[in-house]
C-alpha cells in the first residue's frame, strides 16, 4: 500500500458533498473511497519553454496537490500518456504531446455514468477498469461480489487490485478487451471508455432487460439503452454529453498518418472553392452537439484552429479522403472567407449543421433515439434526422 497523507477523508467528504446530494446512494461511496490510492502520480499537462507537455506529479512529494488532484469532483487525473504510466516514470519526467491512455475519471462523471444505469440493489454489473476508481465507487455501492471489472492492460488491472485490496474491495478483475468477448452475464455494463461501435459482444453478455451506459468515439454522444427480446437494445442519447478515451488494443493506440502534405496544403492553398462562411469561425473540438452531428455526417475530420496577435482567427478541416478547408476571419464576430478542396466541401457541411442549429436552437443528436441491432449496428433518429454507426 503507498504511502497516505491523514486527512483525506475530509476532503472526499467535501467532494462527496459537491458531486450529489447527502441522501444520493453515491454519497457514501464517494466519501469514503480514498481516491488517491488510485493516483499516487500523475500527469499534468503544463506549458513548458513554449510547449505543451505531460509533466510528472508525485503525490508522496507533493500532498497539498496530490489531495488537491484527487479529490476535485471535476478533474480527470491522467495516470497514462501513450506507452508511459506515471508509475514507472523517472522524477521530473515529461512527455511530449501525446493521446492520454488511462486515467482517474472524473468523479461526477462516473457517478453519472451509474446514474444512467440505474443500479438496483442486486445489480450484477461490468464496468471498466483503469485506475481502479470507478470500480471503487460500484464495490462501495453494490458489494465486490456483483462487480466485475475489466482492462486490456495487466499492469492496470494488477496496480488496480492492488489499490483496490488496500481500499478493502476484492471485485473480479480480467486482463480482457473490452471489446471483445465479456465473461459472465450482466444486468448492466458500463464503459468509462469510447467504443467506434457498439460491440456485439455486449449485447450477448447482458442478461434479458439489462442496461449499458458507453459513449461513441469521436463524438459526445452518451448512450443509454435497454436489451430487448430480439437481442438488440433501445433507447436514447442522454441529454448532457460525456467524453471517454477511446478504446485500445494494446500498449498504445495506433499510429494515425500524420497527412502532413494535407494539412501544409490546407494551410496555404488557393481552393477550389473560395466562399464567404455563413457564421463566425468557431473551435468545433469546443462543441459536442455540432462537433458530433459532423463526426456522424462525415466521420474522420480532423480539426485544428489558431488566432494571431492582430486578432485573426483561422479554423483548419481535413479528411482522409483528400478534402480540406480553410476559414479565416479578421475578428471573432467577422464572417470568414472559406478556402476548400478535394472530394468535399467540409466547411459547407460544417455551417449545413450550423444553419440547423440556429434555425431549431438544438441539434437532433441531443435526445436522440437509440436502436441497437443484435450485430451492434447503432440507428440513431429524432425529428426526421437519422445516422446509423455501424458494426465493427
Amino acid at each position: 500500500m503507498e504511502w497516505t497523507p491523514a486527512g483525506w477523508e475530509a476532503h472526499a467528504a467535501r467532494m462527496a458533498d459537491e458531486t450529489v446530494r447527502p441522501e444520493s446512494r453515491w454519497h457514501r461511496p464517494l466519501a469514503t473511497t480514498p481516491r488517491h490510492l488510485f493516483v499516487p502520480r500523475w500527469w499534468m499537462w503544463v506549458e513548458q519553454n513554449g510547449a505543451w507537455v505531460y509533466e510528472l506529479r508525485d503525490g508522496a512529494a507533493d500532498p497539498d496537490a496530490w489531495m488537491s488532484s484527487a479529490f476535485d469532483p471535476g478533474l480527470s487525473v491522467i495516470t497514462r500518456v501513450g506507452p508511459h504510466h506515471a508509475d514507472h516514470a523517472e522524477p521530473a519526467a515529461v512527455v511530449p504531446e501525446a493521446w492520454p491512455t488511462s486515467s482517474a475519471t472524473l468523479p461526477a462523471l462516473v457517478v453519472k455514468m451509474y446514474q444512467h444505469a440505474v443500479l438496483a440493489d442486486d445489480s450484477r454489473v461490468l464496468v471498466t477498469c483503469g485506475s481502479g476508481y470507478g470500480t471503487a465507487l460500484a464495490c462501495g455501492r453494490l458489494g465486490d461480489g456483483r462487480v466485475t471489472s475489466l482492462d486490456v492492460d495487466p499492469y492496470l488491472v494488477d496496480a488496480a487490485r492492488e489499490r483496490l485490496a488496500a481500499a478493502g474491495h476484492r471485485p473480479h478483475l480480467e486482463v480482457r478487451d473490452i471489446t471483445g468477448h465479456l465473461p459472465g452475464v450482466h444486468d448492466r455494463i458500463i464503459s468509462t471508455v469510447s467504443v467506434p461501435a457498439v460491440p456485439a459482444s455486449w449485447l450477448t453478455a447482458l442478461a434479458p432487460g439489462g442496461r449499458m451506459v458507453t459513449t461513441l468515439s469521436g463524438t459526445g454522444l452518451l448512450i443509454v439503452a435497454d436489451k430487448t427480446p430480439d437481442g438488440g437494445a433501445t433507447g436514447r442519447v442522454a441529454p448532457e454529453p460525456a467524453d471517454f478515451m477511446r478504446t485500445r488494443h494494446g500498449d498504445d493506440y495506433p499510429a494515425t498518418p500524420d497527412h502532413a502534405d494535407l494539412w501544409a496544403t490546407a494551410r496555404k492553398a488557393d481552393g477550389q472553392s473560395v466562399t464567404t462562411g455563413r457564421y463566425p469561425v468557431m473551435r468545433v473540438n469546443n462543441t459536442w452537439d455540432v462537433r458530433s452531428t459532423l463526426e456522424l455526417t462525415v466521420p474522420g475530420i480532423q480539426h485544428r484552429a489558431e488566432s494571431a496577435a492582430d486578432g485573426t482567427r483561422t479554423a483548419y478541416m481535413v479528411h482522409p479522403d483528400g478534402s480540406w478547408a480553410r476559414a479565416t476571419a479578421a475578428g471573432a464576430r467577422e464572417l470568414p472567407t472559406v478556402h476548400q478542396g478535394g472530394p468535399r466541401r467540409l466547411w459547407d457541411e460544417l455551417d449545413r449543421i450550423r444553419t440547423w442549429l440556429v434555425i431549431d436552437g438544438t441539434l437532433p443528436v441531443a435526445g436522440a433515439a437509440v436502436r441497437i441491432d443484435p450485430d451492434g449496428t447503432c440507428h440513431l433518429s429524432r425529428s426526421g434526422w437519422s445516422a446509423t454507426v455501424g458494426a465493427r
